[in-house]
C-alpha cells in the first residue's frame, strides 16, 4: 500500500516504533517498576511498623499497590513524553508526538 510512496512509509514506521517505545515505557516498563517498588517498600514498612500476620500485610500491601495506580499514570505518561521529546523524537524531529497521518 505505501510502496508508491515511500514518505508515507517512512512516516508509518516512525509512527509504529514511536508508538511501540512509548507504549512499552509509560505502560509496561516504568508503571511495573513503580509499583513493584512501593509493594516491596510497603511490605518491608510494614513488616518492622507493625505486628499484623503476613497474610494481613501482603493484602495490604497489594491494595496499596493497586491503589497507586491512579496516581501514577499521569506523572509517568509525562516524564516518558519528555525523554522521548529529548532523545529518540530527536531523531525524527518531531517533538511531542509521532508524526501526522495525512
Amino acid at each position: 500500500a505505501h510502496a508508491q510512496d515511500p514518505a508515507q512509509a517512512t512516516r508509518v514506521g516512525v509512527a509504529v516504533v514511536d508508538t511501540f517505545v512509548w507504549q512499552s515505557l509509560a505502560s509496561v516498563a516504568i508503571p511495573g517498576v513503580t509499583i513493584n517498588r512501593l509493594c516491596a517498600a510497603s511490605l518491608a514498612l510494614l513488616g518492622a511498623l507493625t505486628r499484623w500476620p503476613p497474610p494481613l500485610r501482603r493484602w495490604t500491601t497489594t491494595a496499596l499497590g493497586l491503589a497507586a495506580i491512579p496516581l501514577i499514570i499521569t506523572p509517568i505518561d509525562r516524564t516518558v513524553d519528555f525523554l522521548m521529546d529529548s532523545s529518540l523524537r530527536k531523531l525524527y524531529k518531531v517533538p511531542g508526538e509521532p508524526p501526522a497521518p495525512h
